[in-house]
């Protein structure tokens, strides 16, 4: 089912549903209001929903479904500021996906990504949505405490401005937002300088970046280029860039770099981790979360061959098992555990 106010994108994005056989389009609504009414007719495998729409915006209705019967989500959302804002809250609410609208040539945009929308449709109706919803303490607590814990280590002149030869590593993709929000609410600031690769379209990384920051005790920030990695700190890479890791000394630093796509995707984190193997090798951890596809396998392997510990999530906790899936086929995971087994391991790694 489409629901999206915009009749270029319901008829474009029909015709890409029926073109493949093994989809049926169910139902295209311009409102959520039109949509419910539908819905006690007909419930589809998938909903693909705009986040801006007049009567009822979708977030509103996102999270009234997902209360009464939950259903995998696809966001398409435009690629302005309010409309990032809105498309972290429709992920932080249980959506799995992301597909961002242009401003402009919006026809040409969507038909261009016909197979990669017809993929992430179909890799949405086997997500595991029941696993989407993550919380612990209130963004105000998370904020009290990290507003006490910064000021307690810049009285001690400490952690923060410290470096430190150990490095998290974390990859993920369809399902990882809600899975990051879950880890950094639990992470100390004693940890070791996170890196994250999270496949996301670039419009959206500094505002992910920005939320989790706020949610989180730890500094969480979009990757700037040759940023020195300091412990109680997690970069997310930009979307449209490829990270990677330098280390120079006892320091790691962050280098960001156009080019090609890497295994369908920039940033990539098969390239990403590749390079963390090389600079860190036995100092680094490896993760890989949820999400669809190979990205990452080999990269976890290369990590895993050069002595560092690895980590993969479960398929019982993962909202798709995909990466992971294909990283254990590989022998890249040392550990596979579910998501809040990996977070006490991560929490009990010091900096230093």
């Amino acid at each position: 089912m489409i629901i999206d106010d915009s009749a270029v994108v319901r008829q474009t994005l029909g015709q890409i549903v029926q073109s493949d056989t093994q989809l049926e389009l169910v139902g295209a609504h311009s409102n959520p209001l039109f949509a419910m009414k539908a819905l006690e007719q007909v419930w589809p495998d998938v909903i693909v929903l705009d986040v801006e729409m007049p009567g009822m915006d979708g977030i509103t209705f996102l999270k009234t479904l997902m209360k009464s019967k939950p259903v995998p989500v696809i966001i398409c959302s435009s690629l302005t500021t309010k409309g990032a804002a809105m498309t972290l809250d429709a992920m932080a609410a249980g959506a799995v996906e992301i597909i961002a609208e242009p401003t402009a040539g919006l026809k040409t945009h969507l038909e261009s990504i016909g197979s990669e929308m017809i993929t992430a449709i179909k890799t949405a109706a086997k997500a595991n949505v029941k696993r989407s919803f993550y919380r612990s303490a209130s963004d105000d607590h998370a904020s009290l405490v990290k507003t006490a814990q910064q000021l307690l280590l810049s009285t001690e002149n400490t952690a923060l401005q410290q470096t430190t030869d150990r490095l998290i590593a974390i990859g993920t993709s369809t399902g990882g937002t809600q899975v990051l929000e879950f880890i950094c609410r639990a992470l100390p600031v004693t940890v070791p300088g996170i890196v994250v690769v999270q496949h996301m379209p670039e419009a959206f990384t500094r505002a992910f970046a920005e939320r989790l920051d706020r949610c989180s005790a730890l500094t969480v920030k979009e990757a700037e280029h040759n940023e020195r990695v300091l412990p109680g700190h997690v970069y997310i890479a930009n979307g449209g860039l490829h990270l990677q890791i330098r280390r120079q000394g006892a320091f790691y630093y962050t280098v960001l770099k156009d080019g090609p796509a890497v295994s369908r995707h920039k940033p990539s984190v098969m390239c990403y981790l590749t390079l963390v193997a090389n600079s860190a090798g036995k100092n680094a951890i490896g993760v890989i979360l949820t999400g669809m596809g190979d990205d990452g396998a080999r990269g976890l392997l290369t990590m895993r061959q050069a002595g560092a510990v690895t980590y993969g999530q479960d398929e019982q906790s993962c909202v798709v098992y995909g990466m992971p899936k294909e990283a254990v086929k590989l022998g890249a995971v040392q550990y596979t555990l579910s998501l809040e087994q990996i977070t006490e391991h991560l929490c009990s790694i010091k900096a230093s």
